[in-house]
């Protein structure tokens, strides 16, 4: 990274190239489509997001670009690359509305689009399916190019960290990157669990209620600790053994 920017930008811009890089090592990326947008802290308005044509395990600190919530382009190393309408329409609107919220993740992933399209949606199957008992969803609306959506996708979501997109895939926003990654991460695992349970056609074992409370309490931030903080530098070990570079 030879451009100057400041200290706390320049660790998002890491931090953000970084989770660019584990998600298809975990199975969640989508070609060069989807995105994972950062807020650059002390800026509450500007955001960082991937250039619309790299493929996520393509994606540096330096190649990251930095947009406004109105959907300005503030710093753009590519000449020849822009952003995705449709991810900005998106990830726009939660940074807009949450200012709790330093990173936003939305996938495509196989597991996340089936149970969106599944009626009764994420079952508390798994104690990973617990943590997230009372995820929202957002109906299907066709790509997401229309301004006005984000209201109403806002108004879905709530104060809640993760949604369903109904026929379309996952979403997550938390304060930081290393939550945000944590929570993609058992959210696409319950999904996979799910799906891979219903498939067996084996009978389904579903705990009582008040354990399913119990459960869900216990992955609250403030109960146990906020979880993908302690995480992240061994998630970060994990990528400089496979995919060194995303510093640059």
């Amino acid at each position: 990274m030879t451009q100057t920017y400041s200290d706390a930008e320049r660790q998002t811009r890491i931090d953000l190239a970084a989770c660019y890089r584990l998600m298809p090592l975990f199975g969640m990326s989508d070609l060069i489509y989807n995105h994972i947008t950062a807020r650059i802290p002390g800026k509450d308005d500007e955001i960082l997001i991937n250039p619309y044509g790299y493929m996520y395990e393509e994606i540096t600190a330096s190649s990251l670009i930095k947009i406004n919530v109105q959907g300005e382009i503030l710093d753009n190393p590519h000449t020849d690359l822009g952003l995705n309408q449709a991810g900005y329409v998106i990830h726009s609107a939660v940074h807009g509305a949450r200012h709790d919220v330093g990173c936003v993740i939305h996938t495509h992933s196989r597991a996340g689009m089936a149970v969106s399209c599944m009626k009764d949606g994420l079952l508390p199957l798994t104690q990973t399916a617990m943590r997230f008992k009372d995820i929202p969803y957002h109906d299907y609306e066709s790509v997401a190019i229309d301004l006005d959506e984000r209201a109403r996708l806002v108004a879905d979501l709530g104060k809640q960290d993760a949604m369903i997109l109904r026929n379309h895939g996952l979403l997550v926003a938390s304060p930081s990157i290393a939550e945000a990654f944590n929570a993609m991460y058992w959210l696409e695992m319950a999904c996979r669990a799910q799906v891979d349970a219903m498939c067996s056609g084996a009978a389904l074992t579903m705990p009582p209620e008040s354990v399913v409370n119990k459960t869900h309490h216990l992955y609250q931030p403030t109960v146990r600790r906020p979880f993908g903080l302690m995480e992240w530098p061994a998630m970060l070990r994990y990528l400089d053994r496979r995919n060194p570079g995303y510093q640059d």
